[in-house]
């Protein structure tokens, strides 16, 4: 086909469908055309095959035919393609060497970014010999400004540059989604980006965590070897021709006047709460306390900025601790794959840089050091998931406290000092070391977490498997109903899209105010449970950060049900989890009393009492036998004031470098 043909078949295609479109571009002052590549592609397929077989030459036909068009005060424009048919999409790992010079489409998420920077487009010279001025087209292979080879009159060498055109740039590397690289390494591609494609909009699409789609054209350049030599193995990158922006964000998912009068009529049933426990995870039975939490950690309390620039975060963090087979994956996984940009991670799997951040190098594309972001970021406003909690590094697990408190990444390596957003809830799970959780046993000694971390989960919840005919029966009976017999019968009770809908307007629209009844109501609760202790040595029953919990969990509660006021029915339905949960951890059977230490890991009141008796034992033995004290001695004088299980107090005061052992059957006071 003559170029011409092309270049009037194309201008015939935008004049009958996106006249208006130009006209509004130019009004608003855009550098570019957005085209749809399926509108293209079914009104002329000829000009939609050239362009994915040449693009770059087809590209710069149809600017041409562009400016054709008449229109008043026109400029320059850019051609922008977008809605790649989904035969036409190729996932990263399938690319090779048949796409390279072809336009292509992937998905991906954005891994790291350069800073957006200005490069040389095209370069002029002046000879010195005859003054022509000879311009020299700067390519994006080559990092080194390219120089004439010649001048007409054949000098070859001294020319000066005298002027350049100058275009923004930026580099960035997609990696493939979480849900195609189940089990396999995901690929990755870097990608291009130059002009209107660095605009601040785009750049907020382009930052390390979004999900993206990049159409564009499959580009080679030759690998430099260490001592700067080409290699013969082929370096690929993708020069962007346009970026799509492919995450449902809370705002991005749209709610028709249809779905809003749903939505409303919904929030007036007097069974929501029910409804929505039964859509959570409908085929595993029971659990309906840790799925009226998890509800809740969907849609959050509010986040709060006082005065003084304190911000409380709204976010609610679940902690299950339970015996094998009582569905904590299942349900983890499940709730993380409900949420718009929600991630599910394996303990084992997670690195302290997978998790929150880190910082790489990379001269060759992104220019030096560059940040990539962790999963916890990735799930920014949304719910992380992580399963086997107990079995990551320590080092990776200090790396959760600012991201769970403060609910941010610091980072300050080579020359990157950031702080990247992670409003994410954290839904966890553990299992106990002895295989089965032991209620009569502190938390602190069943799960290998440290007591600072525990003590940042608003709720806790222990899943046990205990023996009972009746629950057994029941359960056995809705495992067959759910995956053998009656598979139909049992679905979700709100269906899963509408769900999606529903917390979406209510994360939006409501932001709950606490009642003066709702909030008395959580001060008695408060309260009373506080004045049940009194004295220096008595247990703590709860403390301020379980009532924050209270309050997250009741404008929760309130925004089920799309209600601006948190009224005493929420705060009540807050106390009825926390009560659940302080009983499950907190209740420590040498004193009858709720003790928060013993479900926070620290040491418990009990103990702290039975430490002193040590220690008084310990400096009245001291005084008479020396430094050098027999543990036996020591036993004996406690157990005559009523002190047992000795070994686990000494174990505690070693591990807290109260006392030492200098040989074996001696103890020495540090």
């Amino acid at each position: 086909m003559k170029r011409k043909n092309i270049v009037d078949q194309f201008a015939t295609f935008l004049t009958d469908n996106y006249y208006k479109d130009i006209a509004l571009a130019l009004a608003k002052g855009k550098k570019s055309l957005q085209i749809d590549i399926s509108l293209l592609d079914k009104l002329n397929p000829d000009l939609a095959d050239m362009l994915l077989d040449e693009p770059e030459k087809t590209i710069d036909i149809f600017e041409e035919a562009l400016e054709q068009i008449d229109i008043p005060n026109k400029k320059k424009f850019r051609i922008r393609f977008f809605n790649m048919p989904e035969s036409n999409r190729i996932r990263i790992r399938n690319i090779r060497s048949e796409h390279i010079g072809k336009f292509i489409c992937v998905d991906g998420i954005v891994k790291r970014a350069s800073e957006v920077r200005p490069e040389v487009a095209e370069s002029t010279f002046e000879c010195p010999e005859c003054g022509e001025h000879i311009t020299v087209m700067q390519t994006e292979q080559n990092k080194m400004i390219q120089y004439p080879t010649k001048c007409t009159c054949g000098c070859r060498r001294g020319f000066k540059l005298i002027r350049q055109k100058l275009y923004d740039a930026r580099w960035i590397a997609i990696e493939e989604p979480f849900e195609i690289t189940t089990g396999e390494r995901p690929s990755e591609i870097n990608v291009f980006l130059k002009e209107d494609l660095t605009s601040p909009e785009i750049r907020n699409k382009t930052d390390p965590g979004n999900r993206i789609r990049v159409l564009g054209v499959l580009k080679e350049i030759p690998r430099k070897t260490i001592r700067g030599m080409k290699s013969r193995q082929l370096e690929i990158l993708l020069d962007a021709n346009n970026i799509e922006s492919v995450e449902t964000e809370w705002e991005d998912i749209s709610i028709s006047p249809e779905d809003e009068k749903k939505i409303k009529e919904f929030a007036k049933d007097p069974e929501i709460y029910n409804k929505l426990i039964a859509s959570l995870a409908p085929t595993m039975y029971g659990l309906d306390k840790l799925k009226l939490a998890i509800i809740f950690q969907m849609f959050s309390g509010v986040p709060h900025i006082l005065k003084d620039g304190t911000r409380i975060r709204g976010d609610i963090h679940i902690l299950c601790i339970g015996d094998p087979s009582t569905g904590k994956s299942q349900v983890l996984k499940l709730s993380s794959d409900m949420m718009p940009r929600g991630k599910y991670v394996s303990g084992k799997g997670v690195t302290g840089a997978g998790l929150t951040a880190s910082v790489v190098k990379d001269e060759q594309f992104l220019g030096g050091w560059v940040l990539e972001a962790g999963a916890l970021v990735l799930a920014n406003r949304s719910i992380i998931g992580i399963d086997e909690f107990e079995k990551m590094d320590k080092a990776d697990q200090v790396a959760m406290h600012e991201a769970m408190s403060l609910q941010q990444i610091s980072i300050a390596k080579a020359s990157i000092v950031a702080t990247l957003p992670a409003r994410t809830s954290v839904l966890a799970g553990a299992n106990p070391k002895l295989g089965r959780f032991d209620p009569y046993i502190p938390i602190r000694e069943q799960v290998d977490i440290p007591e600072t971390l525990l003590s940042r989960f608003d709720v806790k919840f222990a899943l046990r498997d205990i023996p009972n005919p009746e629950i057994d029966e029941k359960m056995v009976d809705h495992v067959l109903k759910s995956r053998h017999f009656e598979q139909d019968k049992v679905l979700p009770a709100i269906d899963p899209a509408f769900l999606k809908k529903y917390i979406t307007y209510a994360k939006v629209n409501c932001k709950p105010v606490l009642t003066k009844e709702a909030g008395k109501r959580l001060k008695d609760f408060y309260i009373n449970l506080r004045s049940k202790s009194s004295g220096e040595e008595a247990p703590i029953p709860i403390t301020l950060r379980q009532y924050e919990a209270l309050i997250r969990l009741s404008e929760a509660s309130a925004k089920v049900r799309l209600s601006n006021k948190v009224e005493i029915e929420d705060a009540e339905r807050a106390i009825d989890i926390m009560k659940y949960s302080l009983r499950q951890f907190g209740f420590d059977p040498e004193t009858g009393l709720i003790d928060i230490d013993r479900a926070e890991g620290a040491t418990t009141s009990a103990q702290r009492s039975k430490i002193r008796i040590i220690l008084d034992i310990i400096d009245e033995l001291e005084s008479v036998l020396g430094k050098n004290i027999p543990v036996d001695e020591i036993e004996r004088r406690a157990k005559e004031q009523g002190v047992e299980r000795i070994d686990d107090i000494l174990r505690k005061m070693k591990n807290e470098g109260m006392i030492f052992e200098p040989r074996s059957g001696i103890i020495q006071k540090v």
